[in-house]
Parts: C-alpha cells; sequence; structure tokens
C-alpha cells in the first residue's frame, strides 16, 4: 500500500507541479521575451504543448486509477476522497475542453481573435491547477486525519 500511496502522490504532485511551473514560469517568460510578437509567441506554445494531450490523459488515468486501489484499501475518510474524484473529474473536463476545442480554436484564430484565447487559457490553466491542487491538498488532510 505504501508504495501504491508513493505512486499516486508523485503523480499527482508531478501533475500540479507540471501546471505551476507552465502558468507561473513558461508562460509569462514567453510573453516578455516575445513582447508584441504574437505570432512567435504561438509558434512557441505550440511546439511546447504539441505531443502532451496524451501524456497527460495517461498521467490522470494513472492518477484516478491508484486513487480508486487506494480507496478499496482503505475506506478511511471516503468522503475526502469522493470530493478529491469529483475535483479531478471537473479539472479533466477543463483539459478536454483545452485538448479538443480551445486549442483548435487557437491554430486557426485570426490575429484580433488571439488576445482573447489567450487569456481564456490562463483562465482555464488557473482553473485545472486550483482544482488538482485543491485535490492533492485533501489527500492531504486525509492523511493526518
Amino acid at each position: 500500500m505504501a508504495v501504491l500511496a508513493i505512486i499516486h502522490v508523485g503523480l499527482a504532485a508531478a501533475w500540479v507541479g507540471g501546471m505551476a511551473y507552465s502558468l507561473f514560469v513558461v508562460q509569462p517568460k514567453l510573453k516578455k521575451y516575445f513582447g508584441d510578437d504574437r505570432d512567435g509567441r504561438e509558434a512557441l506554445t505550440a511546439v511546447i504543448a504539441s505531443g502532451n494531450r496524451w501524456k497527460v490523459i495517461g498521467l490522470i488515468a494513472a492518477i484516478a486509477v491508484s486513487g480508486v486501489f487506494l480507496l478499496l484499501l482503505n475506506h478511511n475518510h471516503w468522503q475526502l476522497h469522493m470530493v478529491k474524484g469529483i475535483l479531478l473529474l471537473v479539472a479533466t473536463g477543463i483539459f478536454w475542453y483545452v485538448s479538443w476545442r480551445h486549442w483548435p480554436q487557437r491554430v486557426f484564430a485570426t490575429a484580433a481573435e488571439l488576445p482573447g484565447l489567450q487569456r481564456r487559457l490562463i483562465r482555464l490553466a488557473t482553473a485545472m491547477l486550483g482544482l488538482a491542487g485543491t485535490a492533492f491538498t485533501l489527500g492531504v488532510v486525509a492523511v493526518h486525519l
């Protein structure tokens, strides 16, 4: 059970950490580096994001599956874990929207549409980070109750 818990926490920390790094380090640096060159910024953002969709889906699935196994092994504080699961589902829904709706819109966006789409991505990424971070925090709380 300890190994499974370490895997679960490690995967969740990787997801939260990756989102936080992207949101608070990569995105601001891209904006600063490219300045008014929105096309250059968009091109590099697309290169960075390319090919990550299925990796993140695998990560989310592994977090969910390991969480279910942990809950089957230990039912204590199942209500907190149920909330964690709901938060994961909502974050996954946002990820789906970003991957299959938002990115295609950005690829075909006009210059006038792009700033609004960039702002929307920051809001969506912030929401995903908040949801995943809250789920992570609830997991820590559940262990210490």
